[in-house]
Order: structure tokens, then sequence, then C-alpha cells
């Protein structure tokens, strides 16, 4: 997840090369005499090493030197240092701190100096156009993904800095490794002629499936070629920067590469104040996940530093619980980073090295998937304001920050703050005046304090990956409010040098190899398959400079592919200590300066565009579609609201709709028209079309959307010999992306017939027998599905006319479908508006738009404790729905069966953590199991009280699993270790529960399991009709 970077990180950001120098000065006059001058340490030459580690913080600049021995015996903190992160002036500190190391006789004994920095991310949060570069992309995609192109997922105001020339162009890979087409070199040359026209040098090379490409190396062949034909460019190719997800991926090479003229100069300011220095030891940047970037490869990869600050404090963390707790194998625990305003708390691997975060996160508007410390932030810190009102007291969220010193109590200010209670207990002695708090109500003490543990317990306890109590490590300025003792927790742990541990952090990095990639497992397990992978981690990581001896893996997670049989994503990451040189010989760093004058191609001076346009919650439930004639015309908004609720709406499965809105949104802001409309404005013989996505929704992340689903269409179109337009088209399902690819016929730059507001599925299943044209075939021999047309949008095209069995339909077409790249375009016979008034599910698009409404109206109004019921309301009320279990994912087992991801997760009950909210909120107890094939099919509830577990839902109900920290839908691949979340279940519509045939086909005996039969959540609810409430 993306951590808040407050202001007072950001703030003297310009001269952290100036801040860096005056604390590792101060390092350095502290320890001279003792260490290298007096020779108090010098019998261990052979063994024992420094390290000089500098964080910078918004508030403070830590330093240390460490002695690290090979068997961590001698380890120690000889000297650590803060000192405030303030503006100066980088001339007078470089002198100053010359003059101190003129005194060092010895600095040879220093190993390594590694800094933490916020620097580079910093030019992209200030959005400063005289530190970013504008950025040429080149995709390589061949036909697909045209019309999501670079830049559509940033911000308006951040595409107008960032914003240059994009190509899509004749490449990319299907997921098998086969190329989709191969690199055309003229294509390439015409496209450098255009970039060095207008003066670009940052180039983003893009190619689908770049991470698998070990025989083709097409982003390599296109970058030499783009540095050949633009002189002086600063080339970035996506399979260095992040992993399989072509979207985020690209936007991460995007920022990476924007950045690369500014990263540059910057490394080289840092080796020429080492110089000045006189250090003689390389200079490290630390990363995000806790391993070393040397210089050049900082100048490389600049993306790689950003929250690198969670990460180094907890690796220091690590680092003094090996230290002063003497242990010899590390353990997994919790550590609580507190500071003046926000508590990080991330969780602590036994390998030493911060669980990461779920795949995609934010930045700066911007969705990644790079890697980065799984942090949950909250509002306490020993500037927290606290207050009380009659019997309930508050701590936070809004805090004092920096101005602590002026506006604490115990410091003479007014406002009761966190520390003030932290002094007021008794607990703390040694900060501010004791007498100034001594009027506080000794009640306002005993609530804030239980307050504050109960803020920390709720935090740990979602952290957690396990029922059992595990130790918490305090670090950071503010460990002084957390409490002795917490729930859940087996010991609190308080460290001698706890206020440096970030620097501790970034001496102590290691270095790493990672491999992401996808292989075939149908001849060989996927155990073995892991162990080469694995084998292959480590191998990199030796070359860029482990200890062959120290090296082991960090990370390995085998993913299966859902939809697809034979192949499976691996992701391993090897990490070791610095042996203290390195085979990699990285890129040649570009020494060309970036003009003064002109940045961008604009003045310095420009003003960027408009800021992106968002919604308060006034908006939100103020906002009416555009409704006309029978019509609703699509706005941004509503894309945005339907997509957030076609997620929702897939129960698990789908695939997400982020791409195909982002899509339609491009389409919307080039003016293009589409629309909606109720089937009950048609005649009984209007023809409708319908259809979707066959395949993979992990293949559509890589290999978006291109003309499948419109070349299936058209053949279908011209082998019935239709000549008459359709009246609409209608979803296959609305559950996933497949609830908008009807939307991208719909639109006027396409076919400009509308959609019809209902689907056939009213959720998501894995196959295409399970829809409820298939309900009211009495034949069994899917006619109302034939004949069907699927397409791979690359020149292959398959008619299917008849089956022995409906499911041989679902079966044939997913064969095909896996040679045919793992992903087509689906086109089916169309129907009658007749035959869809029985068969079709009814306003399900008005039904996904008044989710994705409830849940943004949710998180404006800080009702995100109640997002359950906010979303119960907008499905129809408790009539229909409830909130079946909140609490935090415990297990999670994944394999593939057939094509199709199965494996259940389980979730247990979390306490109430005392959050104020609107509206009543469930308490539950026990755990709640579901299994999933690829989406969720029945929820079973353990009371953990002796009782036998009970059955609480089935399909064909819907059975919703949402991110409780936001509202958001998690689809089966999402599910991880540790995630807060909401189970919300639905009443089926009666398609699905009306007939024995309905049940049969949707029930849990579809999926396998005949023992359990389905019993009705509640009532049905009809959606309300969206243009029927607004055509008044």
């Amino acid at each position: 997840m993306s951590v808040p970077i407050s202001s007072d990180v950001i703030k003297g950001a310009e001269d952290l090369v100036g801040k860096v120098e005056k604390a590792v000065g101060h390092v350095i006059e502290e320890v001279k005499d003792a260490v290298l001058h007096h020779g108090h340490h010098t019998h261990h030459d052979d063994e024992v090493v420094y390290r000089l580690g500098v964080d910078v913080g918004g508030t403070n600049t830590d330093a240390v030197l460490l002695a690290l021995s090979p068997n961590h015996a001698k380890n120690a903190v000889l000297s650590g240092h803060k000192s405030p992160t303030t503006v100066d002036v980088m001339e007078g500190i470089t002198n100053a701190v010359s003059m101190v190391v003129r005194d060092v006789k010895d600095t040879s004994k220093i190993q390594a100096l590694s800094i933490g920095t916020t620097h580079f991310v910093n030019a992209l949060i200030t959005r400063d156009p005289k530190r970013l570069d504008k950025v040429a992309v080149i995709r390589l995609c061949g036909p697909f993904s045209l019309k999501t192109p670079p830049f559509s997922g940033f911000p308006k105001e951040l595409r107008g800095i960032l914003g240059g020339p994009v190509f899509m162009l004749s490449g990319g890979l299907q997921i098998d490794g086969r190329e989709i087409a191969p690199v055309i070199e003229s294509e390439i040359v015409e496209a450098c002629k255009v970039i060095a026209a207008q003066g670009i040098r940052a180039v983003a090379v893009v190619s689908v499936y770049a991470p698998i490409d070990h025989v083709y190396k097409q982003e390599e062949t296109v970058a030499a070629l783009v540095k050949k034909h633009v002189p002086g460019s600063l080339v970035t190719i996506s399979k260095n920067i992040s992993n399989i997800g072509l979207l985020d991926r690209e936007n991460a090479s995007i920022l990476n590469a924007a950045l690369l003229s500014y990263a540059s100069k910057t490394v080289r300011g840092f080796k020429a104040a080492a110089e000045q220095l006189k250090l003689q030891c390389p200079v490290f940047i630390t990363s995000n996940d806790g391993t070393l970037l040397t210089t050049d490869q900082a100048a490389m990869f600049p993306i790689r530093t950003f929250s690198s600050g969670p990460t180094n404090s907890m690796r220091g963390a690590a680092f003094l619980a090996q230290l002063e707790m003497g242990q010899e194998k590390g353990e997994g625990a919790l550590v609580v980073d507190i500071g003046g305003t926000t508590t990080d708390v991330g969780m602590l691997l036994p390998t030493g090295f911060p669980r990461q975060a779920a795949a995609r996160h934010h930045l700066c508007g911007v969705r990644l998937n790079f890697s980065m410390p799984d942090v949950v932030s909250i509002g306490l810190g020993g500037g927290s304001i606290v207050r009380s009102t009659g019997d309930k007291t508050t701590v936070g969220p809004d805090s004092v920050g920096y101005r602590i010193l002026d506006e604490a109590l115990v410091f003479g200010g007014t406002t009761l703050t966190a520390t003030d209670i932290a002094v007021a207990s008794g607990g703390v002695s040694d900060v501010g005046d004791q007498t100034k708090v001594a009027h506080v109500e000794p009640e306002t003490v005993t609530g804030a304090q239980a307050r504050i543990k109960a803020m920390l317990e709720t935090t740990l306890d979602s952290m957690k990956t396990s029922a059992a109590d595990i130790p918490v490590y305090l670090v950071g300025g503010g460990a002084i409010l957390a409490p002795d003792h917490l729930e859940g927790v087996s010991r609190v742990v308080r460290f001698k040098n706890a206020g440096v541990a970030n620097a501790c952090g970034a001496a102590i990095a290691q270095v790493a190899g990672t491999v992401d990639t996808v292989e075939e497992i149908s001849s060989r397990s996927i155990a073995e398959v892991r162990k080469l992978i694995e084998e292959r981690a480590i191998s990199l990581a030796i070359k860029a400079g482990a200890n062959p001896d120290k090296v082991s893996i960090i990370e390995s997670e085998a993913i299966p592919i859902a939809y697809t049989a034979g192949r499976c994503r691996f992701y391993v990451k090897a990490a070791g200590e610095w042996k203290g040189v390195s085979e990699a010989s990285p890129d040649d760093i570009s020494n060309v300066e970036q003009p003064d004058l002109v940045v961008n191609g604009k003045d310095v001076n420009y003003e960027p565009e408009e800021a992106e346009k968002t919604l308060s919650a006034k908006e939100i439930t103020d906002y009416r579609p555009k409704v006309a004639n029978n019509l609703w015309t699509l706005s941004e908004f509503d894309l945005e609201w339907i997509a957030e609720g076609c997620y929702i709406l897939g129960c698990g499965g789908g695939g997400s709709p982020h791409h195909m809105f982002l899509q339609l949104r491009e389409a919307v802001r080039r003016g293009e028209i589409i629309q909606v409309r109720d089937l009950e404005s048609l005649p009984d013989d209007a023809v409708l079309g319908w259809g979707g996505a066959l395949g993979s929704p992990e293949v559509a992340d890589e290999r978006l959307l291109g003309e499948e689903y419109t070349e299936a269409t058209q053949e279908l179109i011209k082998f019935m010999g239709i000549k008459e337009p359709f009246s609409g088209f209608i979803a296959l399902e609305i559950g996933g992306a497949n609830g908008m690819i009807n939307m991208t016929l719909a639109s006027s730059a396409s076919y400009g017939w509308p959609v019809i507001d209902g689907d056939f599925m009213g959720r998501a299943y894995p196959t295409s027998w399970q829809t409820t044209p298939n309900v009211y075939d009495d034949t069994g021999k899917a006619k109302f599905l034939l004949p069907s047309v699927i397409s791979s949008g690359d020149g292959n095209l398959m008619i299917m006319t008849k089956v022995k069995v409906d499911r041989d339909h679902d079966s044939a077409l997913r064969a095909a479908c896996t040679e045919m790249g793992t992903f087509v375009g689906c086109a089916l016979a169309p129907l009658t508006a007749g035959y869809c008034r029985k068969a079709m599910i009814h306003n399900t698009i008005s039904l996904s738009w008044r989710i994705g409404r409830a849940v943004a109206y949710a998180r404006k109004s800080a009702q995100l404790g109640n997002v359950g019921n906010v979303i119960i309301d907008s499905l129809g009320g408790k009539e229909t729905g409830r909130v079946l279990f909140s609490g935090k994912i415990i297990d999670v087992t994944r394999s593939v069966y057939k094509g199709h991801t199965v494996g259940r997760v389980t979730i247990a009950a979390l306490q109430d953590d005392g959050e104020p909210t609107d509206g009543p909120v469930e308490q539950f107890q026990g755990t709640l199991m579901i299994p999933f094939k690829n989406e969720n099919l029945y929820c079973e509830h353990d009371l953990k009280d002796g009782s036998k577990p009970t059955v609480i839902a089935t399909v064909p109900d819907l059975i919703m699993v949402v991110d409780a920290q936001n509202g958001a839908a998690l689809g089966t691949p999402d599910y991880k270790y540790g995630l807060r979340v909401i189970i919300i279940g639905v009443t089926a519509a009666p398609q699905w529960t009306d007939t024995p045939r309905g049940l049969e086909i949707g029930d849990c005996r579809a999926f396998g399991f005949p023992e359990i039969p389905y019993k009705a959540l509640g009532k049905y609810v009809k959606p309300r009709s969206v243009i029927e409430e607004f055509s008044a």
C-alpha cells in the first residue's frame, strides 16, 4: 500500500545532500577518537567493518555508525546523532563537515555510507516541473490496448506535467512467451524522430509481458534504438521497474523516467559530497524493499527509493532486536514507529525484512504495482490532540505536529496532547515540565490512555496473520505513548537506540535479486519449478554483490493463473549481506545536464492543468445522471461508480473493471457518447446482442483489450446474415470487467447502439452455461447461446454452431481460448427483447451505479466503518441482504483445477475498535470460511465455542467480500493474509431461484458440493432503474 507522506517530509528536500553531509559529519566527529583514532576496536580490524547509515525525515536527519562482523557477535551501535531537518546552504555545510573529516586519521575502516532519502519522491509529490521531465512512451503491444493509451490513469495535472508523445507499436508477447508481433525497427526510428524533434530525453519503453521476455528482449532492443537515434536520451525499460500488470508497470516506468535527469544530478552530488568528506567508501541509497542501490542504480531506478523510510525503520528494529536482545535468529514481530503526528505499523518477517503490501497501491493518484512495505498509518503521535467530552475521550487524528514544543502543555503551551498524557500519567519524567499537567483530570488521563491502547491494539490485530500473540518492537520518538502491555502481544520491546532505528536500517540494508515470471507447469510440479526460480533469484543476488554464504530466499510465491491450465506465475526474491563488491555493471548514466531556462518543453513558470475534479459527500448525494428520452448518457462519474459496483457484484470473480473503466473514460473525454436504455422501452421483436470476454482476467491485466469483442460481434453478424441494427447490447455478466465491455460497442465511435440495463447472471459465474438464457433452455444444448464466435484480436476467429450438451460450450471454447492467447472476445446468439423480459436480470447497471455511489459517499462522509450497511442499503436494504461477517483474513489456500482457480479463505472476527460510526456496526465471533472457484461459493461460520460450524450463505445468492479500509471490492486473487474485510450476502434474482434448473445450474451442486443445499438469505428486491428515477 501507499504510505501517506506528510508535508513535513517535503520540507527541506531540496537541500538533502547538505543534511546528509551534516549528519555524517557529526557521527564522524563523535566516533573518530573512540573507533578510528584511538584504536579501541582495532584488534578486530580483520573481522569488524564500519557502516554509516543516514535517514532523512521530515523533522530530523538521523545518522549512525555501526560496527558489523561476519557472525554478528561484535555488532554494535558505536554512535548515533539526530540533527534537525532544516534548509541549509550546501557550501557552508560541506566546508564545516570537511573540517571535521580532516581530523580522522583512517576512514578506510568505513565500508559504506547508506542513505535513506525522500529526495526523489518529494519531486513527484510537489509536482515540481524543474525536477520532472516530460516522458515519451513507446508501448509494444501490437493490436491490443490501443484504446487505453499511456497516461490514462494519471490525474490531469500530473499528466499535464509529464505527458509526452505516446506510440503504440508492433511488439509484445503472449502469456506463453510467443510474440504477439515482432519489433519493427522502422516504426521505432520514426517515433524517435518525433521524440527528438520535441526536445524530449526521458523515454519509457513498455512491452506486453516484458517480465517474461527472456528470448526476444524486445524492450532492450527498442531501448538501444532510442539511445542511438535520440541524443542524450534517458531510457527506462519496464521489466526493470515492476511486475506483471501492464498499466501499473507502465505508470511506474513513466514516473521513473520522469525522474532520471534529476536523479542523475542528485547522485553525482552525493558522490561528490562523499569525496569532499574524504570518505573512501562507496555511497548507497536504500530502496523500498530494504535492499541497497548503488548510486548508479539509484540514478537509473529512483522510483525504488519511494517509501524507503518505513522499510528502514523495520529493518533497523530487526537489527536492534538482534543486538540488544541477543537474538541469534530473527522472529516475526510488529514494528510500531510512533512519530509526532502518525504511527506506522508494519509486519517484520523472521527474515528481517518487512512484509510487502498488496500488489497494487497509489502514489500521487497514480496506480502502481512495484514492491512497497505493508504499512498501516493511524493518526496517533506525540502531538495528537486529546479531547474529553463527558465520559468520552478522543485522541487525534489531528495533531499539533512540529509545533509541539510551543503548543503542548508540558512545554508551556495550551493544547492537551498525547505527550502531555504520557507525562501526566507519571510514566515519563524527562519530557517537559510535569507540573504544567498537574491539573489534568485523572479521568482524562485514564480515558486517553485507554483510547491509545485500543487504537494500537486494533491496528496491531489487523496486521497480524494469525491469532497467536506476537512481539511488538517500539521505535520512534513517540514510543513513550505506548503501554507496556497490549492485548494479543506477547511482549512489548523498547530499544536503547530506538530513536535512530531508521538510520540503523539504512546502514544494514542488503542486496537482492528478484524474478517475476510465468512458467509452464504441465510437465513439472510447482515445487520443482519454484526451486529453479529460487536458484535464479539467488544467482542474481550474488551477481549484485551478496555474500554467497549469507544469501537466502526472503519471498517466494506461486500464483496460479485463472482459466488456464499448465501455467503459473512465480515471484521470488533473494537477499544477502553485501560482500563489499558487485559483479553487476549498470548502464551508463548520462551526464547531459537539463537546460536551466526551459524544462519539459515549457517555461518553468507555467501553470499546470486544473486538478482532477472530485465530488464532496454533498455533491455525491446531489448528483443527477443525464437522462433524456429514456436514454441515460454516461459521464465519467457514472463510469467510475459503475466500475466500483461491477467489481463488488463479481463476488470475487470476473476480473477488475479498472482497465475497462479507463478505456471508457478516455472515450468520454474524447467526446464519444455511451448510453444506457431500459428493456421496457423496446418492443418484443427488438433484437439484442450479448456476450463479453472469455479467458483469464490475469491475462487481461497485462494484455489489455483490443478489438477481440468487436471482431467477434462483426463476424457473428456477418455469419448470421443480420442486416438490421441491434436495438442494444446486454452484458453476459454484470460482475467484473464483463459488466462494462459492451459499453465499448455502445460507444458512438463504434456501433453506437445503447447498452441495456441488465445482464444474464446478476453477478459473475465462471462458465458460459451458467447464464440465465440457459436456465430457460429445455433442450440442454445451449440453443440460446449458439451460434457463438470467439476472436483472438490478432487474426484468429472460431465459430461454434452446435454442442452435444450445454457444458461443452464453455469447455470447447475455453480450450480454443488457451491456444488463442488465453483471452478472447465472445459474441453469442442475439436474443429478442420479448425473451429477455423473462431471462434477463433487470436494472443491474443501475444497481452497480448505486453500489459505487454508496461506496464513494461512505468514503467522503467518514462512514467507512459502516460501509457494509451503506452498501446493503444501496442493494435494497435488510430485506434482501445483510452483513454476514467482518474480520481479518488469516488463511488463504489456492490451486488450479481444470483451468480454474480454486481455494478457500478464512476470516477471523476482530474486537470492537471503538471508532465512532454513523449507524450500527455488527459484532461477530469465531471464523468464517469461504471456498471459491474463481467466485465465492458459500460461507461456513464457526463460532469456536464447541458447536458445529453452520453454512450461512450459498450460491446463487451473492457473497461479496470488500476491503473494510476503503469499501473496494476484493477479487479472489486479491485475498491476502491480514486484510480487514467485510462479507456481504444478498439474495439472488428469481431467474436462479424459482426453477429447479436455475438452482441446478447456479447452486453448490454445479461446483461439486451436492451436500450443501440452497437456502435463500432473504427476499429478492428488484433494483430501481436510474432512468426511471431521474427521467423526470
